[in-house]
């Protein structure tokens, strides 16, 4: 609620605010930091949130369709990372993609590029 203060008892009209009934003034609502940025650099999860729309936008060019019409098909890019070797890596991506009709070499390549250098996201082990 808002109070206004009369013309007599100042020159200039002011506006004050006071809290509800029943609520306490102390209690200042303080924002977190999300839990996912404290674990995480903020950095790296925009390099994987960047990955992802363009992993959707080359997807959806491939299967020639909007992005609701994706094949249910998953690219997960930690399990990319866990592999040994970019063969390993190029092999996974085009056993997930046996179903596409247009060529994929050089999707599978410019991913391979992209997730080089790529920190994990797994979530670290509680202690």
């Amino acid at each position: 609620m808002a109070a206004i203060t009369s013309p007599e008892s100042s020159p200039q009209p002011r506006v004050y605010f006071q809290t509800p009934p029943g609520t306490d003034e102390t209690e200042i609502p303080v924002r977190k930091q999300g839990r996912v940025t404290v674990k995480y650099d903020r950095k790296e999860l925009r390099k994987r949130l960047n990955l992802e729309e363009w992993i959707i936008d080359q997807l959806t060019d491939l299967y020639d369709c909007e992005e609701e019409a994706i094949p249910e098909l998953e690219i997960d890019v930690d399990e990319l990372l866990d592999l040994p070797s970019d063969g390993d890596r190029a092999s996974r991506v085009k056993d997930l993609l046996v179903d596409c009709y247009k060529p994929t070499d050089d999707f599978v390549t410019e991913l391979l590029d992209k997730i080089r250098g790529m920190q994990k996201l797994s979530t670290p082990q509680k202690k």
